[in-house]
């Protein structure tokens, strides 16, 4: 959504650095981290998501390694002459499928993608244990519904799959040639028991999914390969450069904001939102909707509630009207008489776990102004983060303080009305949107240096606290009471729509 700018800054002066590379939905980020800890540029370049059908959601294998190249390419070459390690991060859940020539035989199916819903349904059957193994019921955005539901709708495509990775992993078998995860996205497919880290056969089995074809689980600080001649050509980076095997985006984000002992929480704003805890142990709850999954690191789990939708209404409703976000922000600002909003636009997970349902407006009215909608999809996100919050209580996890990372912290008003509605200090650090990047960095440099992990895994300083203003609990308590209700109310419409 909004563009991370390079940093003109000289805090590397020529020396080492370290290189995160996160693949997103919406771009390619890249960050630089000094050895001194300091984030010293980073770069972003746009993608593209398609849609071939209702429901689905895809993108180009390739048109992420271009991008990649291309942001690497804009770093200051002082920079990229003195990479000493790469880190990766990535959307998680995407089945990335490749031949026996390690090509892509079709586009990528994202975490966003709704085709596989029955597939859900089906796996649950096979194996009714499936969620407190994997630490959730499967969804349909997931990797394993995902090979299902190619197997018994294009059979001639998935007899072709030879291997199986997740976004960033398809980046690293681009820059190094093996064929590697870690363990936070191997949580995400569906296929990982949480509690030893390994591939589930029962469940590979329920989902048509040979495990052979499934890539080798290291930790995120650990080195899954090197920088080949071609990549490193093709990047301007040195070859032989040590790349490590990173983490899915939220563990990524954690990293990179410090939330690796027990307890440590934060807010992830992004193009999907996400509520994460870090814990000592695996604490599946199912029945609530929360992920239960393994860290990138050994020996520490996190609870997540994961929302489809995150800051993407905010874009969203931006490129509808054709208005600046920054504009209608302003303008939302001071907006009353706000509308409800429903924020799924693609589904939601935490706390329905329904692919089908959508988003909507209810309320307008003919003075409904464009900063109103603006100010409705803000109130929206922060209701969704209320949904997410009491499911993490139902799963015995509160927090009364957190951090934020992701491009929708750099709107004050979206920080200050979570604060709002939640009741909770939100806290902003210098350099919040880079997020995931910024911790795949830092297990690049935890791996080079040999450093312990609480010398880089530091907790930022926090440049600005959101704190409750008490004077706004009763209308948004009013508010969210009225957008509970309306989901089920808009899913008994939907079932009643004729087909």
């Amino acid at each position: 959504m909004w563009a991370l700018d390079a940093l003109d800054d000289d805090k590397s002066k020529d020396g080492d650095v370290y290189l995160g590379i996160d693949l997103g939905t919406s771009a390619v980020k890249v960050c630089c981290v000094a050895d001194t800890g300091d984030v010293v540029e980073t770069v972003s370049i746009a993608l593209t998501t398609s849609q071939p059908f209702l429901g689905a959601s895809e993108q180009d294998c390739n048109a992420w390694w271009l991008a990649t190249c291309q942001a690497v390419r804009k770093l200051d070459t002082r920079h990229r002459d003195h990479v000493k390690a790469i880190g990766l991060s990535g959307q998680m859940h995407g089945a990335v499928l490749l031949n026996k020539a390690k090509q892509p035989i079709r586009p990528a199916i994202l975490w966003n993608d709704a085709r596989a819903t029955a597939e859900c349904d089906a796996l649950v059957a096979a194996v009714p244990d499936v969620g407190e193994v994997t630490g959730v019921y499967p969804m349909a955005g997931f990797t394993a519904p995902k090979l299902l539901w190619l197997a018994r709708h294009t059979p001639e495509r998935h007899a072709e799959i030879a291997h199986v990775l997740l976004p960033k992993d398809y980046i690293g078998f681009r820059l190094h040639g093996n064929l590697v995860t870690d363990p936070s996205d191997a949580a995400g497919t569906s296929w990982m028991d949480q509690r030893t880290r390994t591939w589930s056969l029962p469940i590979c089995n329920a989902s048509a999914t040979d495990p052979a074809c499934l890539p080798r689980i290291l930790y995120g600080n650990e080195i899954a390969g090197e920088l080949c001649a071609t990549a490193a050509s093709d990047l301007g980076l040195p070859p032989e450069t040590p790349i490590v095997a990173g983490a899915g985006d939220a563990a990524a984000g954690a990293v990179g904001i410090g939330a690796i002992e027990n307890g440590d929480g934060f807010l992830s704003l992004g193009t999907s939102g996400q509520m994460f805890v870090t814990t000592n142990a695996y604490r599946p709850n199912v029945d609530s909707r929360i992920h239960a999954y393994a860290h990138t690191l050994p020996d520490i789990w996190f609870q997540m509630a994961a929302m489809l939708n995150g800051a993407r209404p905010i874009a969203w409703l931006a490129n509808l009207l054709d208005r600046p976000i920054d504009a209608l922000l302003a303008e939302a600002d001071t907006a009353t008489d706000s509308p409800i909003f429903l924020p799924y636009l693609t589904g939601e997970r935490t706390p329905h776990g329904d692919s089908d349902i959508r988003a909507g407006f209810f309320g307008l009215s003919e003075t409904t102004t464009h900063g109103a909608l603006m100010r409705s999809v803000i109130e929206a996100i922060a209701f969704s983060f209320a949904d997410a919050s009491d499911a993490l209580q139902a799963a015995g996890t509160t927090t009364d303080r957190l951090l934020a990372i992701g491009g929708g912290t750099r709107s004050s008003l979206l920080m200050q009305t979570i604060s709002n509605v939640l009741g909770c200090d939100i806290g902003r650090s210098d350099g919040a949107d880079v997020g995931p990047a910024l911790g795949a960095a830092r297990l690049a440099m935890l791996a080079h240096c040999k450093s312990d992990t609480a010398s880089i895994v530091t907790k930022p300083p926090v440049g600005t606290w959101f704190t409750p203003q008490s004077e706004h609990a009763g209308a948004m308590a009013e508010k969210l009471a009225v957008y509970r209700a309306l989901y089920p109310a808009v899913k008994a419409a939907q079932a009643a729509k004729p087909a």
